[in-house]
């Protein structure tokens, strides 16, 4: 009988120990199904959140609107009352950028916010885009100086938190996260107060720091986007500004009796400075004008496109380069912007009297080659007073610009030129300079316009260094036939 009664009471023992064990067993499983539940809800939430991020990107949002998503995701996936990201500036300090809910600030207000709660949201977010805290400061700074995360559960008593007067922004528990990536960090997102009444839960504090690192990495990304959205509409508006530039540089000189005539041109980028124009004024009248306007891009092509169609309207109307010149100041002065101007150099060559006439506005002037009786070759610099188109008041530059008149006979060769020719520089940034140019037209002074033009332009490519910037490069080459 005792020995019954012992077996049953060991039964008894194993059959209560089984049952504990089971039930302990039970306990680990059902854990393990929550935290793959939680786990395969958090994936799903970070998912989504990429997807729509990624949405925005490639709408080409803008990146304080992508941090607004980003607070708003945070928010709903949390449950939490208030979210904000503090975006990190080049000198290091923290703004708050973007705000959902009544976000309490992190320092103490000098007016604490009044009225219906969108009042006192909108005075919020005026006050945190005001608020720049110093790195280091506060828990945020803290996050953003070391890169790691902080989480208060129980904000009541954590010295830390700042304490507001205003019930609406009384604090029970915050999770501060940094936005890093690439060991650079961007900034801190935040959230606090969970709807539930409680405090956020470690995971809570996961699913912040999921959404933190995903969203630094959407905002560099959503950078490089904007970047590349940046440049296809530079590259657009330049490609357009070209084809206006086309339209104005004449394709090819009008046919004149007794003179040959060839230019090039060669901008530096996409869309240049330089420009030319050649115009007939009668059977035995030529017109030839160069210019370099100051700066680059859509503002030079577009005062460049002005400067053309005036300047050929008022060679119709008269003979006198340099009252073509003054009409043209005159009007550049009332248009063209302070920190611009434009140099030019305009001729009109007479075919019968075998003259140049010719005035200058600050450009560069041409040089002209002849050979005399005895064979001997000179160049001259076609030197002339004048300032930059725009530069001064009309009362100035009128006192200053005037005609010039040297002999143009058969056999001379003319050559007009931007800086891009003279200042090109070698290794040792020494320029190709005037005088190299005056050797090169001594002795060519045999070439057509465009073979003359074609070896000069090898001269230069030889010459310049591949490493250093080049400027517009434009040669306009006429020779008396």
């Amino acid at each position: 009988m005792e020995a019954f009664l012992f077996l049953l009471a060991g039964s008894t023992v194993g059959v209560l120990g089984f049952l504990y064990f089971a039930q302990i067993s039970k306990k680990k499983i059902s854990a393990l199904r929550d935290e793959k539940i939680r786990l395969q809800k958090e994936k799903e939430i970070i998912v989504e959140f990429m997807h729509n991020l990624a949405v925005a990107i490639g709408e080409g949002v803008a990146r304080k609107d992508l941090y607004h998503r980003i607070v708003h995701t945070a928010v709903m996936t949390t449950g939490a009352m208030s979210a904000c990201v503090y975006e990190k500036l080049d000198n290091g300090k923290l703004r708050g950028i973007a705000t959902e809910g009544l976000f309490p600030p992190q320092r103490r207000m000098k007016d604490p916010p009044a009225g219906e709660d969108s009042t006192r949201a909108s005075f919020l977010e005026k006050i945190l885009s005001s608020e720049i805290l110093e790195e280091g400061e506060g828990i945020v700074g803290e996050v953003a100086k070391t890169g790691k995360p902080v989480f208060v559960a129980n904000a009541q008593s954590d010295p830390r938190i700042v304490k507001h007067p205003d019930p609406a922004l009384a604090v029970r528990s915050m999770v501060y996260s940094p936005l890093v990536h690439d060991d650079s960090i961007l900034g801190v997102l935040v959230v606090a107060n969970p709807a539930s009444g409680l405090t956020f839960s470690e995971m809570d504090l996961s699913l912040v720091n999921s959404l933190a690192e995903q969203s630094a990495l959407a905002i560099k990304n959503s950078d490089a986007m904007n970047l590349r959205l940046e440049k296809s509409r530079m590259d657009s508006d330049l490609g357009l500004a070209k084809e206006v530039q086309e339209l104005f540089l004449a394709q090819k000189s009008p046919e004149s009796k007794g003179l040959d005539v060839d230019a090039q041109y060669l901008p530096s980028s996409q869309v240049g400075g330089d420009f030319y124009d050649f115009y007939k004024l009668s059977p035995t009248k030529f017109g030839v004008c160069i210019a370099d306007v100051s700066g680059k891009g859509v503002p030079a092509s577009l005062l460049m496109a002005l400067c053309q169609t005036n300047l050929r309207h008022y060679v119709s109307k008269t003979r006198s380069p340099s009252t073509v010149l003054k009409k043209l100041n005159l009007d550049l002065e009332k248009r063209i912007r302070e920190d611009m101007f434009i140099t030019l150099f305009l001729a009109i060559i007479d075919t019968q009297a075998n003259t140049a006439t010719y005035a200058r506005a600050g450009h560069e002037p041409a040089l002209l080659a002849k050979q005399g009786e005895d064979d001997e070759i000179t160049v001259e610099k076609l030197h002339g007073n004048g300032m930059a188109l725009g530069m001064v008041p009309a009362e100035f530059f009128d006192e200053t610009i005037e005609d010039k008149v040297v002999p143009f006979e058969k056999g001379n060769l003319m050559v007009l030129f931007t800086d891009g020719v003279t200042e090109a520089e070698n290794e040792e940034r020494e320029e190709f300079g005037q005088d190299r140019l005056s050797d090169k037209l001594s002795s060519r002074i045999h070439l057509k316009p465009n073979e003359f033009n074609r070896r000069l332009l090898s001269d230069l490519d030889e010459y310049s260094a591949a490493s250093h910037d080049r400027d517009d490069v434009t040669i306009v080459t006429l020779k008396r036939v």
